[in-house]
């Protein structure tokens, strides 16, 4: 399966290969005039070696493209930003990832965002949001900065008031039934979605359990038209390419028609809220 840094190494590759046959050169008598192994040209023209900047360098000199340099510099070092390792991200702790989301969502006119198992960040109570980043320290064995980090995630939240932005969130229903600590770090998590469905500048959908499959989706975060934010489970991702920033688009789009929102949304929350206090109860 392929991903957004393997399509961008192979258009870098294709476009590396035009500039060979535009030169007349053969793959080995680039690699001889390169000094490299006969089997490196082919590696870097498939996308299977991401050529260094000395390569791009020594590339363009003898296809005689060297005009070609600064731009093709230029991407591979987007293709190295957009992988994001989590152990590199959150190498310092949690608050300087939550950070740095305060500058992204500042410059964001419209976020899309949608979520299959959890509540987006942006939505969390200081509980929900507790419980996950303690998780995240776990999981990644990072420095343990768990009280600036959920300050600084509370803190990002003061956006959802600004006049000058507009959310969209979707998310799918087990979303609401994903227990993220316990009854009632839930049922507080619930209440709190209760009084954001009705935000003037937020939309809320929920996708139901049964509703019919369309598109394969993990999460998502759409900063305008812009770029894609994904979180796996060993990186994140920042997609930029245009082309499959549009395919996001349209797969959020049609996530968005086949939410429920308003008084739908609602009933859905209520009855999700209804069955953990249920079981507080009979706790």
């Amino acid at each position: 399966m392929t991903n957004s840094v393997d399509e961008a190494k192979e258009a870098l590759g294709q476009e590396l290969r035009g500039l060979r046959l535009n030169a007349g050169l053969k793959g080995t008598e680039l690699a001889r005039l390169a000094g490299w192994h006969q089997s490196k040209v082919p590696k870097i023209e498939y996308g299977k070696t991401r050529p260094t900047e000395t390569d791009i360098r020594a590339w363009c000199i003898h296809t005689n493209s060297e005009d070609h340099i600064p731009d093709l510099i230029a991407t591979v070092r987007n293709i190295e930003a957009a992988y994001q390792e989590w152990r590199r991200v959150l190498g310092t702790g949690t608050k300087r990832r939550q950070q740095a989301q305060v500058k992204l969502e500042a410059d964001t006119e419209f976020m899309r965002w949608f979520e299959p198992f959890l509540i987006p960040g942006l939505l969390q109570t200081a509980a929900y949001a507790e419980e996950i980043m303690r998780n995240v320290i776990d999981f990644y064995q990072i420095a343990d900065d768990l009280e600036a980090g959920v300050a600084k995630r509370m803190e990002r939240q003061q956006i959802l008031y600004s006049r000058n932005h507009r959310f969209h969130f979707v998310v799918a229903e087990q979303s609401l039934y994903t227990t993220v600590g316990d009854d009632g770090v839930m049922a507080g998590q619930l209440d709190r979605l209760l009084a954001v469905s009705s935000m003037p500048r937020v939309t809320f959908g929920i996708v139901p359990r049964s509703t019919r499959y369309r598109v394969h989706i993990s999460n998502m975060i759409m900063f305008d038209n812009r770029f894609v934010m994904v979180e796996g489970t060993s990186a994140e991702l920042t997609i930029t390419q245009p082309r499959e920033v549009a395919q996001y688009g349209r797969a959020f789009d049609t996530l968005a028609r086949q939410s429920v929102t308003g008084s739908g949304a609602r009933e859905l929350i209520a009855a999700a809220l209804e069955t953990r206090h249920r079981r507080i109860e009979d706790a």
